[in-house]
């Protein structure tokens, strides 16, 4: 199933969620402040912060100088979805693919699409 560009009424939910059974994951926002129980990422030279407590999936994210990610999502909030199977997701659907899929973790693979100008993180999970 494609995704619906599709109006929606106030009360209903994303067509990725309602439809195409995706799960709110969280919401990343780019800071330049430093947080308390920041984690630092060594290849991505950011630190991130603040979703393992965060009852909305809030995740707080500073970047080094020459961080390789891009400026899209250094600079803009992003919100990730949990998909079943990124590599159909991607396949199946006509995205502005701003990042091939990557693991930044063992048992997690990423990918960002761009919808509007704004970053959208897919992410899958397994064993």
């Amino acid at each position: 199933m494609k995704v619906s560009l599709r109006n929606r009424a106030d009360n209903e939910s994303p067509s990725v969620i309602s439809d195409l059974g995706w799960k709110y994951h969280h919401l990343g926002i780019p800071t330049t402040a430093q947080k308390p129980g920041e984690r630092y990422l060594p290849a991505l030279k950011m630190y991130v912060s603040g979703f393992e407590t965060s009852p909305y999936g809030i995740e707080w994210m500073r970047f080094e100088e020459g961080s390789p990610v891009s400026k899209l999502i250094r600079t803009v909030p992003h919100v990730a979805f949990e998909v079943e199977n990124l590599d159909e997701v991607l396949r199946e659907h006509d995205f502005e693919v701003l990042s091939e899929s990557s693991s930044p973790s063992d048992g997690v693979r990423v990918a960002m699409i761009v919808h509007n100008g704004a970053p959208v993180e897919l992410m899958e999970f397994g064993g």
